[in-house]
């Protein structure tokens, strides 16, 4: 494979949404869903949904569906887990993540990252967005991660672990950052708020 594998990581609660499943909200002439989708695949060879619950609601998007093996909602790092385990079924040595509630991530994003890991001989990289007064702040669920370490991860995951950048400090994760103007591309949606900010956003975009 020339490319990783992605995985889009849709295992949330979305208790700030009301529950049920933020990427099925209707964003543009789609989903946020199908606007992460269509930002991703254009930089991966192939790709899988991490999703819990009945997968029958996900079956239009086309897309290999993949619970959390961790019980218990275990957060973006089962999920991370989850897309390793795929990747390494399909023969491929690295996974890019990406949230399901982003839809405006860059779309050099997997280039970006790549580079980043090259050049710190870095098994993980972690995308951040620059922020003038604190410097780069990392976004733990936009991130390339070498398949290698999955028994590792699982291991943590057991052991309790559930904060991202708490495990891969461990591992010297390397950072791509990225430029926050004309605003920030991670952006998320976590509120109803939110959802209208991001149609704007669409709606202005070039």
């Amino acid at each position: 494979m020339t490319k990783p594998v992605g995985i889009i990581l849709a295992g949330g609660l979305a208790t700030r949404m009301g529950g049920g499943d933020k990427g099925l909200l209707p964003l543009g002439d789609g989903t946020l869903l199908s606007q992460v989708i269509d930002r991703l695949s254009p930089q991966v060879e192939t790709m899988a949904l991490n999703a819990n619950g009945d997968p029958a609601r996900f079956a239009g998007l086309g897309l290999p569906v993949l619970p959390d093996s961790i019980g218990g909602f275990a957060g973006p790092l089962a999920g991370v887990l989850a897309g390793m385990d795929w990747a390494a079924a399909q023969g491929a040595s690295q996974v890019v993540s990406a949230a399901a509630d982003t839809p405006f991530f860059p779309r050099d994003l997997v280039d970006r990252l790549t580079q980043a890991a090259r050049a710190a001989n870095a098994p993980i990289a972690l995308a951040a967005t620059l922020d003038p007064d604190r410097g780069p702040m990392r976004q733990p669920t936009f991130g390339l991660w070498d398949v290698t370490l999955r028994d590792d991860l699982r291991a943590a995951l057991a052991d309790g672990l559930r904060k991202v950048v708490q495990w891969t400090d461990r591992h010297g994760a390397a950072q791509a950052v990225f430029d926050p103007d004309p605003f920030d591309p991670f952006f998320n949606v976590n509120t109803p708020q939110d959802l209208t900010r991001a149609q704007s956003l669409l709606e202005s975009a070039p």
